[in-house]
């Protein structure tokens, strides 16, 4: 029976709601999957889906630079700004396409250049994490009525009301929920993506580091066994619709642990060596169960990277930072396009705003960078954005833009386009709302309009 049809008289998104009553103490947790979280996600509603611009993506996957990186010291260098402006991360390197260059910290995504275009005139003025997340992934400015971020706008028209039929939820936060904003908005908690928690960088059974012991696929199903032979209540009355909405969920939960859903999240599956490459880090496996998302045709999946809001010892914390991302970013992007994955992938790199490009030396900030709305920089790759160029321009200090600033309603409508979704028609609602996609009025953040000369 697809995850669509009726049980016992009601829908399955009613059956998993009351399922969840039942089961609502247990939480599965190999790796931190926590099941009642994911069969919440199950069954988003919506309406009918009109015309759209042809796709040429399936799936996105935004890394999302939680607290705001620097973009003069990863993809809009600035090495004659001077010190003040540079710190120890002065140094730029070329990169495999001709003219352009990103700071040294990054060799191997300076390798990968011909795949990815990079914004370096991002900007929204907005230098709060809470309201720029918010308006970076809606693309409108914070008023009555909250809107869904792009992820559950794709779930919308890419989920289960539109033929999804994949054995995860169609909109996956890799690990723990982003927590600036409400990502579902109005659409409400069908469309609230499912985080994973845990580390994909440690084994199914492994947690803070300490492996349990004797914790097997065979003891979990000995334990549903025996659970199964103290259900007299339920053998009782096996033609009540309620139980059997219970046992639908119980048994979806096991199959985040044992069955299909399971194995997908599980990286033991993946060569050691692939693993190596991409980083044995919470962010390199996570690009690497990103991937693994892709192919099991999940349409949104978010990498929420934290770390980046770096006010003090700036440049300690990117000695650590920059080559974990460089590495498991730079991966992400080889391994996609060696599967030939890479054509029907949007990647999108950003965070909420940059840092400011003059360093904070004085105590307490010890050489930090502040929050930074004015301009800031975005990468966008695969799925119809063409590779090997430079958007837009910043001054000589990355402080302003001076040349085709692209606003956050520029970016996402792109994304929409790509992913045959309609900027400008309707979002299906079940509160029966007139709301468009995306505003085209004084409700947006501008707009230099969408990213033609990459699509």
């Amino acid at each position: 029976m697809s995850g669509h049809e009726m049980q016992g008289g009601m829908s399955r998104r009613e059956a998993i709601r009351l399922g969840l009553l039942g089961t609502a103490g247990i939480t599965l947790g190999l790796g931190g999957l926590s099941a009642t979280g994911a069969l919440a996600q199950l069954a988003p509603a919506g309406g009918a889906v009109g015309a759209a611009p042809a796709a040429k993506a399936k799936s996105v996957i935004q890394i999302w630079m939680w607290g705001g990186p620097s973009q003069n010291d990863t993809f809009d260098p600035k090495p004659d700004a001077g010190y003040d402006y540079t710190g120890a991360l002065a140094a730029s390197i070329p990169t495999n396409v001709d003219g352009i260059q990103v700071n040294a910290g990054l060799p191997l995504l300076a390798q990968q250049a011909d795949k990815y275009s990079i914004i370096r005139s991002m900007t929204h003025g907005e230098n709060g994490h809470e309201t720029a997340s918010y308006v970076t992934q809606t693309g409108r400015w914070p008023g009555r009525l909250v809107y869904p971020c792009a992820g559950a706008v794709v779930s919308v028209f890419r989920g289960y009301d539109q033929g999804y039929d994949g054995i995860v939820a169609p909109y996956i936060v890799l690990t723990k929920p982003q927590g600036r904003f409400s990502e579902a908005g109005f659409l409400g908690q069908e469309y609230k993506p499912f985080a994973t928690g845990g580390n994909p960088a440690r084994s199914r059974f492994e947690v803070e580091g300490i492996v349990a012991p004797g914790i097997t696929d065979a003891r979990q199903n000995s334990r549903r066994d025996l659970l199964a032979s103290l259900d007299s209540f339920g053998a009782a009355a096996p033609e009540n619709p309620h139980l059997e909405a219970l046992d639908e969920a119980r048994e979806s939960a096991y199959d985040l642990i044992l069955g299909e859903a399971g194995n997908l999240f599980d990286l033991s599956n993946e060569a050691d060596e692939l693993r190596e490459a991409y980083g044995k880090n919470t962010f390199g496996q996570s690009c690497l169960m990103a991937r693994r998302l892709v192919e099991a045709g999940v349409p949104y999946i978010t990498i929420n990277y934290g770390g980046w809001d770096t006010h003090k010892q700036h440049f300690q914390i990117m000695q650590r930072k920059l080559p974990e991302m460089d590495q498991g970013f730079a991966t992400l992007l080889t391994d996609l396009s060696d599967r030939g994955l890479l054509d029907e992938t949007i990647v999108w790199w950003s965070g909420e705003f940059g840092r400011s490009p003059r360093i904070m030396w004085d105590p307490p900030w010890n050489g930090g960078r502040n929050h930074y709305g004015a301009c800031f920089s975005a990468v966008l790759a695969g799925g119809g954005f063409r590779g090997g160029a430079v958007v837009g321009a910043s001054d000589a200090k990355a402080e302003q833009v001076v040349e085709r600033p692209v606003y956050p309603l520029d970016l996402i409508g792109s994304v929409y386009e790509l992913m045959g979704i309609d900027p400008e028609g309707q979002l299906p609602n079940e509160r029966g709302l007139d709301v468009q996609v995306l505003p085209f009025d004084d409700t947006s953040v501008k707009s230099g309009g969408r990213l033609r000369e990459i699509m």
